[in-house]
C-alpha cells in the first residue's frame, strides 16, 4: 500500500512539474507574442533599418524621430561600465568568501552581502542623486553628476549580491581533490586558487557574471533617477544618456494609446528583449564549452 502511495505521489509530482514548467514557456512565449505583435504595428509606419540605426530619439517632435541608437549605445555603455566594476569586486569577494575568509567572518559576510540585494531601486537612485552625483561632479568638475558612470556605478553595487553569491557557491563546490592535488604539487594557496580553482569553477562563475548583466540590462528607476536622461549619442562615461528601460517607464505613462509612439516603445521592449537574449546564450554557449573541456 505505502509502495503504490509513493509511486502515486511520484507520477503526480512528475506532471506537476512538467506542467510548471510548460507554464513557464508559455509566459514567456506569450510576452514574446504580445511585444513582437505590436511591434509589427509599429513597423508599418517606420521602417526597422531606419529605428535600429536612427541618429534621434524625439517623438513628441513636430517632425517624430525615431531612431533607438543613441538609447541602444546608452544602455551598452552603462551596462559595461557596471560590469567593468561588479565582475573583478564580486568574483575576488566570491573567492575572498570561499577560500579565505575564516567560518565567523564568512557567517557575517554571507549574510549583509545578501541584504544588499534587499535594498529597493530607488533608494540606490536617491543615493545616486544625493551621494554619488555630487561627488562625481566635484572630481571631474561637471555642472552635474548625472552621468553614465552615476548609473555604472549603482547598477555594479545592484549587480554585485547576485555575482557575488552565485559566483561563491561555484568555488565551494569546486572538488577538494582538486586543491589538494595542486598542493600536493608545491602549489600555494595563491596559485592554486587561480589556476586550479577559478578556472574549475568557471561555468558557475560565467552563469554568475551573466545574471549580473541580466540585473544591469533590464534595471529601470536606478538608471532613470540617476543618468540624467538625455537621448544623444553618448561620447564617454560622462556624459548625460537616457536607457531604453528609462525610455519606457518614463514615457508609457503619457503616450497616447494604440499611436506610432506607444506602439514604438513595444518595439523598444522587443529589442532589449532580444538584447537579453542573446547575453544569455552567448553565456550558455561559454558554460557549455567549459563544461566540455573539463569533462575531456
Amino acid at each position: 500500500m505505502k509502495f503504490k502511495t509513493r509511486l502515486s505521489l511520484d507520477v503526480a509530482f512528475k506532471y506537476i512539474f512538467k506542467i510548471t514548467g510548460l507554464l513557464v514557456l508559455a509566459a514567456l512565449g506569450g510576452i514574446l507574442a504580445m511585444l513582437v505583435y505590436n511591434s509589427f504595428s509599429f513597423f508599418l509606419d517606420v521602417k526597422p533599418l531606419d529605428f535600429i540605426t536612427g541618429l534621434e530619439w524625439n517623438p513628441t517632435g513636430k517632425t517624430p524621430k525615431y531612431g533607438m541608437l543613441p538609447l541602444i549605445l546608452s544602455t551598452t555603455l552603462v551596462t559595461f561600465g557596471a560590469m567593468v566594476i561588479a565582475i573583478p569586486l564580486g568574483i575576488g569577494t566570491a573567492a575572498f568568501i570561499a577560500e579565505y575568509a575564516s567560518p565567523k567572518l564568512k557567517n557575517i559576510l554571507k549574510p549583509v552581502i545578501e541584504m544588499l540585494a534587499a535594498v529597493p531601486s530607488v533608494v540606490i537612485g536617491f543615493l545616486g542623486i544625493v551621494l554619488v552625483g555630487p561627488g562625481l561632479a566635484n572630481v571631474a568638475n561637471l555642472p552635474n553628476g548625472l552621468n553614465a558612470l552615476n548609473g555604472a556605478i549603482l547598477l555594479a553595487v545592484m549587480a554585485l549580491p547576485t555575482i557575488i553569491t552565485v559566483a561563491e557557491d561555484a568555488i565551494h563546490a569546486v572538488p577538494k581533490t582538486y586543491k589538494e592535488a595542486s598542493y600536493g604539487v608545491g602549489a600555494t594557496k595563491w596559485q592554486t586558487l587561480c589556476r586550479v580553482v577559478i578556472p574549475a569553477a568557471a561555468p558557475g562563475i560565467i552563469a554568475a557574471v551573466m545574471l549580473g548583466v541580466g540585473r544591469a540590462i533590464g534595471e529601470t528607476m536606478t538608471v532613470l533617477m540617476a543618468t540624467g536622461n538625455a537621448s544623444l549619442l553618448p561620447e564617454g562615461m560622462f556624459d548625460s544618456v537616457k536607457t531604453m528601460t528609462a525610455t519606457i517607464a518614463i514615457e508609457m505613462g503619457e503616450v497616447p494609446y494604440q499611436t506610432t509612439h506607444y506602439f514604438a516603445l513595444y518595439a523598444i521592449a522587443t529589442v532589449l528583449f532580444f538584447m537579453t537574449l542573446i547575453a544569455n546564450l552567448v553565456g550558455e554557449f561559454f558554460i557549455n564549452r567549459f563544461r566540455k573541456y573539463h569533462a575531456a
